[in-house]
């Protein structure tokens, strides 16, 4: 069996193990949203700040958060009042949905409207490993550059949606928003962009919203590149013409 052979075979039980989820996760009544981002986009600071906003609220939700290594991450989540539990990967560069279905069993909460994952930081893995996500959200700073969506189109072609983080650097940064909105479109046409920033808390009203919607059903918007039965993705060069 030759390396692709092997790859699409790893897919094709992870998608599998991800559909299983989904639907166990649907009779429950549970949204997992699936984070992903490069390192120091700023997610765990922006994830943080919604979990806070929806215990305030009296939403129910609850967080995985992903590392190689350390417990920092669940430390900076719990703050927000919301359950959280640290997910290490052994060494892997992203998520895979047996991971979260064994850290998911004895310990999610039964009244959980929303479960946000956040994956390893990293954009090329972790787009290609269905989690059993209703909801798929790719975040990128202003300060990692407007190019960014074409060279890791399928992060951003599988995304239902797109979030700018730290927008309070973004003069200081340079950073060319029209030219990074068309660049995301170039990829997944017709996907929402939301800007936000942490430290204001711009835009995180608007992602407990949007989380809460998907709730009710599959998110509007068909990304492209979204994950396809056994692993199979729409080539990446088919969004870029």
């Amino acid at each position: 069996m030759c390396r692709s052979d092997v790859k699409q075979a790893v897919l094709a039980k992870n998608d599998d193990l991800a559909a299983s989820l989904r639907d166990d996760l649907a009779r429950q009544r549970v949204t997992l949203v699936n984070l992903l981002s490069s390192p120091g986009s700023g997610k765990t600071e922006l994830l943080g700040r919604v979990l806070a906003l929806a215990v305030r609220r009296g939403t129910p939700v609850a967080a995985l958060t992903a590392d190689l290594a350390t417990e920092n991450d669940a430390a900076r989540l719990a703050r927000s009042g919301a359950p959280v539990q640290q997910l290490l990967t052994d060494g892997l560069c992203h998520l895979e949905a047996r991971q979260v279905r064994g850290r998911l069993e004895g310990w999610l909460p039964p009244d959980t409207a929303v479960l946000f994952v956040e994956n390893v930081g990293n954009l090329v893995c972790p787009a290609s490993y269905d989690l059993g996500e209703t909801l798929r959200i790719v975040l990128m700073a202003v300060t990692e550059g407007e190019d960014k969506p074409l060279k890791y189109p399928t992060a951003f072609g599988s995304a239902h949606l797109v979030v700018i983080t730290k927008t309070d650097l973004a003069e200081p940064a340079g950073f060319d928003e029209a030219a990074f909105r068309a660049n995301v479109q170039r990829v997944n046409p017709g996907v929402e962009i939301v800007r936000s920033c942490a430290r204001t808390g711009d835009g995180v009203g608007t992602l407990l919203e949007r989380a809460l919607a998907a709730r009710d059903g599959a998110p509007a918007h068909r990304p492209p590149l979204a994950p396809h039965p056994h692993g199979h993705h729409h080539p990446a060069s088919a969004a870029l013409s």
